[in-house]
């Protein structure tokens, strides 16, 4: 399975990524620093995503007319200058320049996103879950380094802590591009035509398994950013945790995001997709669960591990029911209608995630997410069922 292209990915994944970890680790605690709402402490979080969202859509057009490979390229060198730009802003205690810092390095994290669809192209279909579970387990990498060097940084800059772990962002979100110029992808640039050729996006949705697998995505990324970023703020300032405690519980949680891509691309190819789905939604309920009677330290760790294992089983298996789920020609404007809605809910649960915090409490915040869970047991019944006649009619017809 393993190819130089995948090797290559791995690499600019472990560093590119590390861009996501420090700004959810920090974003919070920096805007609560800078403004004196507290209902926008978390815009700079929801900032992030909501460039990543909206950039998405042009993240595969881009990509599909220059190619991966310098769409990867320019994507790691702007997040590096958007990394330094945070750093100048936080220095000068500048909290919209902050927020519009993050909105970049959002816009960056879309071409990043992109790299479990160059995973997959990289391998034939039978190994394409567990090429995609590869690439995912790089996160836990960038999970592990990216929140421990902002945190051996923040001395960096005197009397500014958090200046230093932006110029280390900046450092190795520029690092992939080492890895990236010896990158080769297949059919590097498609042509405008063959971009928009293939079904219409009404045609690609009425299949139940395309939108099975949106909808999947979509809620899973929607819940898991919900609580994780309300995280931080929850811990630090409403529960009086120590900063130390809340990153370590973010680093469980992002572990928990992970580190099962050891087996879920195995545990995928043996059990089936929606086998997958349905102990990816146990995992949130038990989150859920957990989160709602304690708030003591050992249930946040539990519960925002459990929250990463459930984010992984869904997002995974989301990922490669997508990738079969349309053809070749459609693949650019499959997978950035994709991106574009799942990244865009997970923006409006950023971005309501302060605000419910402060109206709701943490308890709440969670129970709100059970109808969420209860949405993609039913599409996923809904697209079995309708597999399943198909599967009839063609016996019938036999």
């Amino acid at each position: 399975m393993y190819n130089k292209n995948l090797i290559l990915i791995i690499i600019a994944q472990i560093f590119g990524f590390t861009a996501a970890p420090v700004t959810i680790f920090l974003s919070g605690i920096i805007g609560s620093t800078l403004t004196s709402l507290t209902t926008l402490s978390t815009l700079p979080t929801a900032s992030m995503v909501i460039g990543l969202a909206s950039s998405t859509m042009i993240a595969s057009n881009i990509m599909s007319r220059i190619g991966r490979k310098r769409g990867f390229i320019y994507a790691a060198i702007y997040t590096s200058i958007s990394s330094l730009i945070a750093a100048i802003s936080i220095y000068y205690g500048d909290f919209l320049f902050y927020c519009l810092s993050c909105f970049a390095i959002g816009n960056g994290l879309a071409f990043t996103h992109q790299y479990r669809f160059a995973a997959a192209e990289s391998v034939s279909e039978d190994m394409i879950p567990r090429a995609i579970s590869v690439v995912m387990l790089a996160g836990i990498f960038s999970a592990l380094l990216g929140p421990n060097i902002a945190v051996y940084s923040q001395n960096l800059i005197p009397e500014h802590t958090f200046v230093g772990p932006y110029i280390a962002l900046s450092f190795m979100t520029f690092l992939p591009v080492l890895s990236l110029i010896f990158y080769s992808p297949k059919n590097a640039v498609k042509s405008e035509k063959k971009i928009i050729a293939g079904r219409s996006y009404s045609e690609l949705l009425s299949s139940h398994r395309f939108s099975q697998a949106i909808v999947v995505a979509a809620m899973s990324y929607a819940i898991m950013s919900f609580l994780m970023t309300a995280t931080p703020l929850s811990m630090h300032h409403h529960h009086g945790f120590s900063l130390e405690s809340t990153k370590i519980v973010i680093q469980f949680h992002i572990i928990g995001m992970f580190l099962p891509s050891l087996f879920t691309g195995r545990l995928i190819k043996k059990f089936g997709h929606s086998r997958i789905i349905y102990t990816g939604i146990l995992f949130f309920l038990l989150t859920i669960f957990l989160s709602y009677f304690e708030t003591t330290y050992i249930n946040y760790l539990i519960a925002l591990t459990f929250l990463g294992i459930g984010w992984n089983f869904l997002f995974i298996t989301s990922t490669s029911l997508l990738v079969i789920s349309y053809r070749e020609e459609e693949k650019f404007k499959a997978q950035g209608f994709n991106e574009i809605v799942v990244f865009s809910m997970q923006a409006i649960a950023s971005l309501s995630a302060g605000f419910m915090l402060t109206l709701v409490g943490w308890e709440i915040m969670n129970i709100l997410c059970v109808p969420l869970s209860l949405l993609v047991i039913l599409m996923t019944l809904r697209a079995d069922i309708s597999e399943k006649k198909s599967v009839q009619v063609i016996m019938n017809k036999g």
